[in-house]
């Protein structure tokens, strides 16, 4: 079973640009997220999900796992339940697909372990 859109879709802000839900169904969310130029999301990680990420648009960096890639349209990276990573835009804004698949598929399996924005829990 999997949902449809009947609806437009609805942008969720960030700081560093937005999301899109594009669809989901038992194990799987596909999203897109538009990195804005020269910003990046937050070095995280997931205990309940990986996530596959496909760069549509833009260039950038992506980070998993201690490792760096340059990121263009085409470039994919599969980040495994667990890696710390993260996405930072370039001179343009950074367009990425992204499939979650686990257990549990939501905004509240992010942990931050840094973050430009202050949202990061404060190192003791």
């Amino acid at each position: 079973m999997h949902t449809t859109r009947d609806e437009p879709l609805q942008r969720i802000e960030r700081p560093w640009g937005w999301f899109e839900d594009l669809g989901s169904g038992a194990g799987y969310k596909v999203k897109r997220l538009c990195i804005r130029a020269g910003q990046r999301i937050s070095l995280q990680r997931h205990r309940h999900r990986q996530e596959h990420w496909v760069v549509v648009a833009g260039h950038g960096t992506l980070e998993c796992g201690g490792s760096q890639q340059l990121a263009a349209p085409g470039t994919t990276l599969l980040v495994p339940c667990g890696a710390v990573h993260r996405a930072l835009a370039g001179s343009d804004d950074l367009v990425i697909v992204e499939v979650q698949r686990g257990d549990w598929l939501s905004e509240d399996d992010i942990e931050r372990l840094a973050d430009d924005f202050g949202r990061a829990p404060r190192e003791c």
